[in-house]
């Protein structure tokens, strides 16, 4: 970890994208929120619940946001055999998710905003492990002829 709730490498970055992107947006979202609870019911940090809770809203809402500019921008859904939107989406989505979570961290004042390398650090951990997931599931779409998202 890089620092506080920030990894260099965060494969759960792509499990939030990869709930919207097969389940659609309601379900995946609703997948996402559900499987945070269930993480906050075991949460051994010590971090407040309203803090826990902001933290699952943020991550639940990123892909959700990312999806929705996508589709605005392409006037399409995302084809989860084209290397290129699975790209783009993770693109949009890193930069909400880093976006959406340090804003709530320095709304909370319960964890310290840091600098802007620490959000760029949070952006570039979250783009690697998309970009790993969503090279996963290219490979694996291509190969199971799964084609738009939902």
């Amino acid at each position: 970890a890089y620092a506080p709730n920030v990894s260099l490498i965060y494969l759960p970055a792509f499990l939030r994208l990869l709930h919207v992107l097969l389940l659609g947006k309601i379900r995946g979202t609703l997948a996402t929120l559900l499987g945070g609870l269930v993480l906050l019911v075991a949460d051994t940090q010590g971090d407040s619940l309203q803090f826990e809770v902001v933290n699952i809203l943020c991550s639940a809402a990123a892909p959700l946001l990312a999806m929705f500019v996508f589709e605005q921008m392409r006037a399409r859904q995302v084809s989860l055999t084209s290397l290129t939107d699975l790209v783009m989406v993770t693109l949009i989505y890193c930069l909400f998710n880093s976006l959406l979570h340090h804003f709530a961290w320095a709304v909370l004042s319960e964890q310290p905003l840091g600098t802007a390398q620490q959000m760029m650090m949070m952006a570039l951990g979250d783009l690697s492990g998309a970009l790993l997931g969503a090279y996963a599931l290219k490979w694996t779409a291509s190969r199971l002829n799964i084609g738009q998202a939902r």
